[in-house]
C-alpha cells in the first residue's frame, strides 16, 4: 500500500472524484457507505465521513481509499491528481425513458375536443376495448414517470409504518383496525378459452363489497403470499379511496382475455371504467409499496445483489418483489414483463423504452422465440434463468439483461416473470463507449447463428458493470451464451433470419 503522505500530496480532486462517480452511478452516500461495509467492514467510510471526503474535509486513508475503488471497479491511481477524471457521460439529460413521444403538431388537431371524437373511433377501427386504452394510458403514465410515486409511496408507509416483512397477522390487524372484516368463501377456478381455443384457468380470489367487507376464496389460505398482497390492493382502495361504494374484484389467471380482449368491440369508451382501471393500479402500487417499503426493501435488496428469492424472505410473490424492484432501484433503466403462453403479456413496464416483444393487446404472427420471457414458457426449467440479449432500438443495438422466472399463478396457470435493465447507460457511466461494444457483440452473435460466448474484452467490460451495479444476476448472464433478439420477426438480425424462405428457426431452436 502506498506512503500515506504521498497518497495526501495527490488528493486535491479526490472528493470531487468520488462524488462525480457516485452520482454518475445514482448512488446515494447512504448507498455508498453501504456497499463499502459489504466489501470491508473494518475500512468502510460511515456517510457523515463519506460527506467530508467528497467536501474535502477529510482524505480517506490508504486502506478506505482501496474499498471505495473497489465498488467502482476503478484503480485506486485512478482517484489521484496525476489520472484525469473521465468525461462525465450519463444518460441524457431530461430523458424519463419509457416510450418515445412525437411532436403533436398541427396543436389544434390535438385539442381536447377532437381526441374525445377521434379516439373512439380509433378503438373501434383497431379492435381496442376502453379497458386496454385505460391500460396503455397507466402504463404510458408509469413509464413517463419511471414509477415514481411518491404520493402512493407515503400513504402505503403511514400505514405499514415502513415495517418489513409484514406478516399475515399484521396486514389483518391493519384491515381490522380499518374496521373492514373478512369473510372465507368456496371459489374455485374456472376454465376459460382463448381465440384459439387454448384453454386456461381464471380464478377469482377476493372482491371487497361497501362498507366494508372483503371475501376471499379458502384457496388463499394456502398460498400466503396471493393473501396478502390481496389484502393489501384492498386496504390501499379503501386508504386511497375512502370505501367509496367501489365494488373491488381481485382474479387471478388472464383476466383480460376472457372479459373483453376478444369480445366484440365498442367505440363508447366508459369512463367509469377508466377511472377504475386506475384505482386499481394506484392500490396495486400501494399494495407493493406497503409490502416492501422503499428504504428497507432497496437495502435489502442492495444487501444480496437484487436476487429475485429476496421474496422468500418477505413472504411475497416473486411478482411483487421484481415489480418493486423496478421503483426503488438506484438504476433507472428497467423492464418488467409478465407473460403467458403462447405468448400474451399480461403486465408490461418499460421504464428503458425497450421494444415489446409483441403487443400485449393481441397475437402477432411472427414472435420472436428468443425472448427469455417467452422462450421459458416451453421449457421446463427450475429457478431463475439470466440472460444477455442484444436488441435493436431506433437501429441502434442495445445490452439488456434480465432475470426470469416461471410461476403459476393462484389459479394454476404457469406463467414467467422477467425483471431486466437495459446495460447501455451503465456502460456508458463508466466512460466506455456502449454502442461500439453492442455493435462488436451483435455482429459476433450475428456471425455464429445468433448466439455466442461473449468475448473475453466484452465480458470484462460487462462484468465491472455488474459489480458496480451490484447485480448477481448480470455476472450469471454474462457466463451464458448471448442472444440476439428482435422485436417483430421483419427485423430479424439473424443471419440467415429466422424466418427466411418461410423457416421460423426460432420456433426450431
Amino acid at each position: 500500500m502506498r506512503n500515506e503522505k504521498s497518497l495526501m500530496r495527490k488528493t486535491h480532486f479526490l472528493g470531487t472524484k468520488i462524488r462525480n462517480l457516485r452520482k454518475r452511478n445514482n448512488l446515494t452516500m447512504e448507498d455508498l457507505s453501504a456497499r463499502c461495509v459489504r466489501v470491508d467492514s473494518s475500512n468502510a467510510p460511515s456517510v457523515s465521513y463519506l460527506s467530508m471526503i467528497e467536501r474535502g474535509k477529510r482524505v480517506p486513508s490508504a486502506h478506505m481509499l482501496a474499498v471505495i475503488a473497489a465498488v467502482f471497479q476503478k484503480e485506486v491511481e485512478w482517484f489521484l491528481d496525476d489520472v484525469p477524471e473521465d468525461e462525465a457521460i450519463t444518460p441524457e439529460k431530461g430523458n424519463k425513458g419509457g416510450v418515445s413521444g412525437m411532436p403533436l403538431e398541427p396543436s389544434f388537431l390535438f385539442s381536447n375536443d377532437i381526441l374525445q371524437i377521434a379516439i373512439p373511433e380509433m378503438l373501434s377501427q383497431t379492435g381496442t376495448s376502453g379497458r386496454q386504452f385505460a391500460h396503455l394510458l397507466i402504463r404510458a403514465h408509469q413509464e413517463h414517470h419511471q414509477n415514481h410515486f411518491p404520493d402512493l409511496e407515503r400513504a402505503a408507509e403511514e400505514v405499514g409504518l415502513k415495517r418489513m416483512p409484514l406478516a399475515i397477522e399484521d396486514i389483518m390487524d391493519i384491515a381490522k383496525g380499518m374496521g373492514l372484516k373478512i369473510k372465507w368463501i368456496d371459489r374455485a377456478p374456472k376454465e376459460v378459452m382463448d381465440e384459439r381455443g387454448m384453454s386456461s384457468k381464471q380464478l377469482v380470489t377476493s372482491f371487497f363489497e361497501p362498507p366494508g367487507t372483503i371475501y376471499v376464496s379458502n384457496i388463499l389460505k394456502t398460498r400466503p403470499n396471493r393473501l396478502k398482497y390481496d389484502l393489501a390492493v384492498h386496504i390501499g382502495h379503501c386508504v386511497l379511496h375512502n370505501k367509496d361504494g367501489l365494488k373491488s374484484v381481485m382474479m387471478s389467471g388472464r383476466r383480460e382475455d376472457s372479459e373483453d380482449a376478444y369480445a366484440p368491440q365498442s367505440n363508447n369508451i366508459n369512463a367509469q371504467d377508466i377511472l377504475h382501471a386506475w384505482r386499481d393500479f394506484e392500490s396495486s402500487f400501494f399494495a407493493g409499496a406497503l409490502l416492501c417499503p422503499k428504504v428497507p426493501y432497496r437495502q435489502l435488496l442492495d444487501r444480496h445483489g437484487y436476487e429475485i428469492s429476496v421474496n422468500k424472505q418477505l413472504q411475497v410473490s416473486a411478482s411483487v418483489a421484481m415489480r418493486r424492484m423496478t421503483v426503488v432501484s438506484p438504476y433507472p433503466h428497467w423492464h418488467y414483463f409478465d407473460a403467458y403462453a403462447p405468448g400474451k403479456l399480461k403486465a408490461v413496464y418499460r421504464g428503458n423504452g425497450i421494444p415489446l416483444p409483441w403487443g400485449n393487446m393481441r397475437l402477432v404472427e411472427d414472435p420472436c422465440q428468443h425472448w427469455a420471457v417467452f422462450r421459458m414458457i416451453s421449457e421446463p426449467t427450475e429457478g431463475t434463468s439470466a440472460q444477455i440479449s442484444i436488441l435493436n432500438v431506433g437501429n441502434e443495438p442495445r445490452i439488456y439483461c434480465c432475470e426470469s422466472i416461471k410461476v403459476d399463478d393462484s389459479a394454476g396457470n404457469p406463467h414467467v416473470l422477467c425483471a431486466g435493465i437495459d446495460l447501455n447507460p451503465a456502460i456508458e457511466a463508466q466512460g466506455k463507449d456502449a454502442q461500439s461494444i453492442a455493435n462488436d457483440l451483435k455482429q459476433a452473435c450475428a456471425g455464429n447463428g445468433g448466439s455466442i460466448d461473449i468475448p473475453k474484452h466484452i465480458k470484462k467490460d460487462l462484468t465491472s458493470v455488474a459489480k458496480i451495479l451490484n447485480i448477481n444476476w448480470i455476472e450469471r448472464g454474462i457466463k451464458n451464451e448471448a442472444r440476439l433478439i428482435c422485436s417483430r420477426g421483419a427485423v430479424c438480425p439473424r443471419q440467415p433470419s429466422c424466418y427466411a424462405a418461410g423457416r421460423n428457426l426460432c420456433e426450431d431452436n
